[in-house]
This record gives structure tokens, sequence and C-alpha cells, in this order.
């Protein structure tokens, strides 16, 4: 197995102008992302050919390439054994030029993306533990005070006690200052001694400006130790720059910073309720309609704060099961086009990427099949809507986020699994049906193997 993630990873260097070409190299669940120094040196036609590539997207100078679950982490870690290049690591200072090249909003996402992302996965670990507990306990009505629950609502809840240390600590890092000194700034927004202190006659609030809070914190505080560090001899640093950092940080924290991040995360939170509550339906379907271009850019990873300050706020994400109906009009427009191509290489592909589609990963869907082909790319957006229009009308939400598809089930808060699993077969039937009356021609399978066998 590991030969041939070894080869694809050596394709790609050799189609994308070989080592000396690649400033970082990173990597998401199903990306690998390739910051190039010259991206016109890159064979876009030849990568797609590689097998396990299911397509590309260009953001800049960044090169993302889309392999799948798993595949994209042991092809990262094969380019990181040819080129020498640690995953994360600037291998040129000319790579912080040309980021810095990039639009405001690009950059923006891009760090939100670095913070966040990399929590995912403990995100996942404590949801499904959270989620089984829940099922379980509603399911077979078991007392929630005996030591097994506890246990494993202690086990549960960790990241999500502290997520805002962690949000801390990825934010320091990503704007150059200490991480534990970001994680220290991230724990002044959630320490429950605040509680006995009152400013100017209004008392401090655990929690109070949730991960937003955390991550203006954390900036603040890379931001004065950088400054601080400019003044302070280098002999006496490490007993000065960092306490005259928290120092700073935390009274500017709870007289600032907290405050302001409380009022945008309310505003989020508040913003959304309203959004669901007075859309309806239609919020629902314009929400999850539209999602697809998002994931197809790669920008979806900028909603990630969003949910996360949901769940850190009122404990529930109902957005994430609205959006999850983007994958899954994906796979029932899929299935459509399987019944109706006459195109051995169009159903070869469809085989291979729907699977991973019902497990929700749709990037290889999205850049293998309904993309390529134009038209059923629209016609899933349209069953997505469907979707996404019954999960807001059943209030559907989950307890962490991280998966979606059919695993997302395990996310879902007690006695709502069937309603949402019915969503998803919704979504697939409406993505179907739209794609099998509107979405496919057949001269759309001439075209699809003229790309696919030019390449």
């Amino acid at each position: 197995m590991a030969e041939k993630e070894r080869e694809i990873a050596r394709s790609i260097l050799e189609q994308v102008g070989g080592v000396t070409n690649i400033d970082t190299l990173q990597h998401c669940m199903t990306r690998i992302r390739l910051t190039l120094r010259n991206p016109e040196k890159v064979n876009e036609d030849k990568i797609r050919a590689i097998p396990k590539v299911a397509g590309i997207v260009h953001s800049s100078n960044q090169l993302q390439i889309i392999l799948g679950p798993g595949t994209a982490a042991q092809v990262a870690r094969e380019i990181s054994e040819e080129t020498g290049l640690q995953l994360g690591e600037v291998r040129d200072p000319e790579a912080e030029k040309q980021d810095r090249s990039r639009g405001p909003v690009q950059r923006f996402l891009r760090k939100l993306a670095n913070i966040f992302v990399p929590l995912i996965p403990a995100i996942i670990a404590g949801g499904i533990i959270m989620g089984l507990t829940n099922t379980v306990v509603y399911s077979f009505d078991l007392n929630q005070e005996s030591t097994l629950v506890l246990l494993l609502n202690a086990i549960s809840k960790v990241i999500f006690t502290y997520l805002a240390v962690f949000v801390g600590i990825n934010t320091a890092r990503e704007f150059g200052g200490t991480p534990a000194l970001g994680g220290v700034a991230g724990g002044l927004i959630i320490l429950p001694e605040i509680a006995d202190i009152t400013l100017f006659g209004t008392a401090l609030v655990p929690g109070r400006g949730g991960l937003i809070g955390a991550l203006l914190a954390a900036w603040f505080i890379s931001v004065a130790e950088r400054n601080i560090r400019r003044f302070v001899p280098k002999v006496i640093d490490i007993m000065v720059t960092p306490p005259l950092a928290l120092l700073v940080t935390g009274v500017i924290t709870y007289l600032v910073l907290q405050p302001v991040g409380g009022w945008i995360s309310d505003g989020i939170t508040q913003g959304l309720t309203a959004l669901m509550d007075k859309g309806g339906i239609v919020a629902g379907a314009v929400l999850a309609g539209t999602f697809l271009p998002l994931v197809m850019t790669g920008l979806h990873h900028g909603l990630i704060p969003i949910h996360m300050e949901l769940l850190n706020k009122t404990g529930l994400d109902p957005l994430w099961t609205i959006l999850a109906m983007a994958g899954a009009g994906q796979v029932g427009a899929a299935l459509a086009v399987y019944v109706k191509t006459r195109s051995q290489l169009l159903k070869d592909v469809i085989k291979g990427a729907v699977p991973v589609g019902m497990l929700g990963i749709g990037e290889p869907l999205i850049f293998g099949v309904t993309l390529p082909l134009g038209r059923p790319f629209v016609t899933a957006c349209l069953g997505a809507a469907v979707g996404g229009a019954y999960q807001a009308a059943m209030d559907t939400a989950t307890v962490a986020i991280g998966i979606s598809g059919i695993p997302a089930v395990l996310l879902m808060q007690p006695g709502q699994s069937l309603l949402y699993l019915l969503g998803v077969l919704i979504a697939y039937a409406a993505g179907f049906a739209f794609t099998y009356l509107f979405g496919f021609r057949r001269e759309m399978d001439r075209n699809y193997e003229s790309q696919r066998i030019g390449a």
C-alpha cells in the first residue's frame, strides 16, 4: 500500500516542477496543499491523470490536489520524505511574500483554517463518544447519574470544555507567538475564578466571548510578545517578555477583548438562530443549495469558527445538518448519472467516489463527476436544497462537528438520528430525480471521456 502512495507522490512531484518548486507542504483530510514558487511549471492535465487524484484547485499560488480521506495524509508524508520538507514548514522566506500577495479574504480564511482545522479530529472524537452515549442513554433509559455514563460524559466533554485553550495555542502559532502563551490567553476567557471579579460595576462571566474572545486574546498576546521582545535584552528575555505579555494581555482581555468577543459571538449565534427561526425551510434550502461552491474552492473551512461558536454557546449546531445535505445531493446526482451513462470510464469513477461520498467526503464526486459534467453539479445543488429544507423543518442539530454524510448520525442530539437519516435519503432522492430528468445529456459521455483520455 505504501508503495502506491510513494508512486503517487513521485508522480505529483514530477508534474509540479520538482522539489525545488515547492515552498510549503500541508494537507487536510482530503487534499494536499502545495505552495509553489512558479505555478506555471504545473502540468494540470497530467496531475489529473494520476491514479487516486479526484481533481485539483488553484488558490493564488497554492495548488490543492484532491486525493480523498487517508490517501491525502499518506501521500503528503511520502512527499515530505522525498523532499525533506516537513509538513507545515516553510522552505523559503519568499513563500511568506507570496502569501502576502494574496487577497485579504484569502489570507483571512487561510488563517482561520490553520487555526481550527487541526482541532477537528479531537472534536470528532469527543462528539462521537458524546453522541453514542446520548443515544444509548436515550434508547435504553439509563440512569444519567450512573458511574459509566458520568465517565463517558467526562471523556467526551474535555475537548469542548478546553476548546478556547486549544484555539489560543493554534492562534499564537499562526501569528508568530509562543503557543503556550496563546493557550494561556485562551484560558483567560474560560477561567472560572473571574466570576468573582467585578469591573466597572459589571461581573466578569467565564466563557463570555467564546472562541472569538479566545482568538482575539491569543492574537493580542502574540503581538504583545513580539513587540515587548524588541526592547528586552536577550539575557533576561525569558524572565521579562512572557510575564509582561501575559500581564498586558490579561488586562486588555478583560477590559476590551472579552466584551468585544462577546458581542461578536452573540451576533453570530443570535443571527443564525434568527435566520433559522424566521427563514425556516427557505433558509435551509438556500444554505444547503449554495454550499457546494464553497466546498469546491475549499473556502468552507472559513465556516468552522461559526460551527464551533454555535457549539460553544448552545451545545448544538443546527447548521451542520443542513450543510451536510450538499454532499447527499451529490451522491444522488452521481447515482443518476451512473444509471444513464454508457461510459464505462464514468461508471468506474462513480463506483469509486459514491461510497466515500456517502461517508461525507464530497471532493471525489465534485471534481471527478459532477463538476466536469456541468449540469449534474447544478442538479446536485438542487437536491441538496431539498434536503436542507427538510433538516431545517425538522430542527435537527448535532452535538459536535467534523463528519457528515451517513456517519454524522453518530453526532446527532438524542432522538434525532432517524430524522437526520431520512433527510439524507430525501437529498439522495431529490438529487437523483433532478439529475435523471434534467441533468444529463448523452453528449456528456463523449466530452467526459475526451477530457479524461486527453489528460
